[in-house]
């Protein structure tokens, strides 16, 4: 079945814009953004939208399941964004023994088996599924849920706020850049006052709008030093500097060392 055909697909590829959920054996080592993990046996990953995994193998490579699906899929059933292993201040990556391997291939064999049928709550049987997949990963991690004491207001402006600073990522090419850098910005797109979106933030993050969006475009600086051969002057531009020494002021005064300095010490 080609994906365009229906919402939910198995099939093995790696597209932005699709929420992934993967299960692997063997040795790998993952670039998720600007984090980098090491598994040497079973591993399930999680992946948000817009978001890339790649995969440095580092031994014998066996069999790699994957489901996609967009977001739609899940649209008036539940908000996958209140679960954690898709915050992005949460690790992606679950390490699994064989038994809990097989759990979860046993789960995915299911789902491939009910997309060839044509059952009439096929959707629903899917769903339900790729639920079980996170909650039973959340078991084999548990990840505290944040409790907000905030008003349900102030949580949908943070809610907004994200969404419009993720948009503007991941950046793919050196000729594309960030419109939304400023607070001031985001509250004109938002129809708030600054001082009203650095309150909510403030309350629901526990940061203030320019701290999350310092860190946004730290972390985003970080994933093209290391996955893109960008000159240090594109970078700068694509994340709304003027110029270079800007950009690098502003990289050394957050990360301890320059761009250029960053690079060597992966060795890039």
């Amino acid at each position: 079945m080609a994906k365009s055909d229906h919402p939910f697909d198995c099939n093995s590829y790696n597209q932005k814009g699709l929420y992934k959920i993967s299960i692997h054996h063997g040795h790998n080592k993952v670039f998720y953004e600007d984090q980098v993990f090491e598994f040497k046996d079973y591993a399930i990953l999680f992946s948000r939208p817009n978001v890339v995994a790649r995969f440095e193998p580092l031994g014998v490579q066996y069999s790699t399941q994957l489901c996609v699906f967009p977001v739609q899929f899940f649209e008036q059933f539940v908000d996958l964004n209140n679960y954690p292993l898709f915050n992005s201040d949460a690790s992606p990556l679950i390490e699994l023994t064989k038994e809990q391997m097989n759990s979860f291939a046993q789960i995915f064999m299911q789902m491939e088996d009910e997309v060839a049928h044509d059952f009439s709550y096929k959707n629903d049987y899917l769903r339900n599924q790729t639920l079980k997949m996170i909650l039973d990963a959340l078991k084999i991690r548990p990840i505290a849920k944040t409790v907000h004491t905030d008003s349900n207001s102030s949580n949908r402006l943070a809610k907004n706020f994200t969404e419009l600073l993720e948009k503007q990522f991941p950046i793919k090419s050196p000729d594309e850049r960030m419109n939304l850098r400023h607070v001031n910005d985001f509250a004109a797109r938002l129809s708030v006052h600054v001082n009203h979106l650095n309150r909510s933030l403030k309350i629901v993050c526990n940061k203030t709008t320019s701290q999350l969006i310092a860190e946004r475009i730290i972390k985003e600086a970080k994933v093209l030093l290391l996955e893109t051969d960008f000159y240090i002057i594109e970078i700068a531009w694509c994340l709304g500097f003027e110029d270079k020494a800007h950009f690098i002021k502003f990289f050394k005064k957050n990360v301890n060392t320059t761009p250029s300095g960053f690079r060597k010490s992966l060795g890039v």
